[in-house]
């Protein structure tokens, strides 16, 4: 298998830096909560166990949101209709995945009023819930959107608003130690500050480390920000799914080993990470982008390369999924890379993102049939683009249609060995 080293607080780094990405021009509303949460546990005296985990909780809240248009709904006051949607999903995706189940709880609540919270969630789980709730709203009402934290009436303004919600939205306990804090300037100068956020992240990494994840953890950890990518619109449900499922027969069918179908498979699943940082307007524009516009969706591609390299044994699986718009006559982006440069893998990946774009519903044009998708494969491959012996593979072959058009979250069994 591959020589994968992640451990489960490196992924929720990747998820939290992923959803972060929603944010357009604001990436880091996830490590902001995580950042306020964590002052607010230490000032209450939590262990450096709960701390870290309140942390990580803070980074996860938010991975039931991929659209702008949800996420500019978040950015409103402290109660909105609605609200609990994206806390129901991301608490649901969690308990999907084991090794994160634990924070599922938090995220279901994160949203629910002190005094609203059910008999049947726990004190603790109540506390932290409501903890992330608080630290929410405080990023949101002092530092979203551009605002200028350091403020002293934008400061005021906070503390009143806090104040009136003591014990109806917020736990006592919590708003009382954010009173002490919010008199510090250096609470409200870190949220403003990059460096500051990174710092503090980087401080996290090196104190805390979860268990190790192996490739069969990883590979369904794949698939939950598969979901949360193809939920960004509904032109891109289960795109990623679909490409993953073509770019695994493709590479069956040419006769690669079972390890290597299954690590592009992966790529496919995590080729369009980078797109959840590209508005919705644009993703669901019925008319052709402007210049500007192609420009800001051709940077998915390169985002998607800036949030997965770093993690140790990913290098290969990085490298296929943000080529996926390179070409072998070296007209691609993000590198202009050329034929030489482009693996077979890369080209399997590639090959396999057109042929499901083409057969999925799109906002300016239908699914296409098989016969008009390979004609137009046939031309690109004509014109140097893309691997021709691909294209007639996929000509060849009865299920490559089926698996593009068609959805489905079933996976095969990864291979062992």
């Amino acid at each position: 298998m591959p020589d994968l080293r992640l451990d489960v607080r490196q992924l929720i780094l990747l998820i939290g830096r992923a959803v972060d990405l929603v944010g357009v021009d604001d990436f880091y509303h996830g490590r902001r909560v995580g950042m306020i949460a964590v002052k607010l546990a230490r000032h209450l005296g939590w262990t450096p166990k709960d701390r870290d985990f309140i942390y990580e909780a803070g980074l996860l809240h938010d991975c039931g949101v991929s659209t702008t248009r949800e996420h500019h709904r978040l950015l409103g006051g402290i109660h909105w209709a609605g609200a609990q949607a994206h806390c129901e999903i991301g608490a649901d995706r969690l308990a999907s995945f084991a090794p994160l189940a634990a924070y599922a709880p938090v995220v279901r609540w994160h949203h629910t009023a002190w005094k609203d919270l059910p008999a049947v969630c726990p004190p603790e789980v109540a506390l932290q819930a409501n903890l992330i709730f608080l630290s929410d709203r405080i990023d949101v009402l002092a530092a979203s959107r551009g605002a200028d934290p350091t403020r002293p009436h934008r400061v005021e303004v906070v503390r009143d608003l806090l104040r009136y919600h003591r014990g109806q939205a917020f736990a006592p306990i919590l708003v009382d130690a954010f009173q002490d804090l919010s008199l510090e300037p250096g609470f409200w100068g870190d949220l403003r500050s990059a460096e500051a956020i990174q710092a503090f992240q980087a401080r996290t990494e090196d104190s805390a480390t979860g268990p190790a994840l192996d490739w069969a953890q990883f590979r369904a950890a794949a698939q939950l920000l598969q979901e949360i990518v193809d939920a960004k619109s509904t032109f891109t449900h289960e795109h990623s799914l679909g490409v993953a499922r073509l770019a695994r027969l493709i590479a069956e069918r040419r006769g690669l080993a079972p390890v290597r179908c299954e690590k592009i498979e992966v790529a496919g699943l995590l080729h369009d990470l980078g797109k959840l940082q590209v508005p919705d307007e644009l993703l669901e524009a019925p008319r052709p982008l402007t210049h500007l516009e192609f420009d800001t969706m051709r940077a998915h591609s390169f985002a998607t390369l800036d949030l997965l390299r770093g993690v140790e044994g990913l290098e290969e699986i990085t490298r296929w999924a943000a080529s996926h718009h390179e070409k072998l006559d070296g007209s691609g982006y993000p590198f202009g890379l050329g034929a030489t440069d482009l693996t077979e893998e890369a080209r399997i990946v590639a090959v396999a993102d057109i042929y499901q774009a083409l057969a999925q519903n799109r906002p300016y044009r239908g699914p296409l049939e098989a016969p008009v998708i390979l004609a137009m494969l046939r031309q690109m491959a004509a014109t140097g683009s893309i691997d021709a012996t691909l294209v007639e593979q996929l000509a060849e072959d009865p299920e490559a249609y089926h698996l593009a058009a068609t959805g489905t979250s079933a996976f095969p069994t990864p291979a062992s060995g």
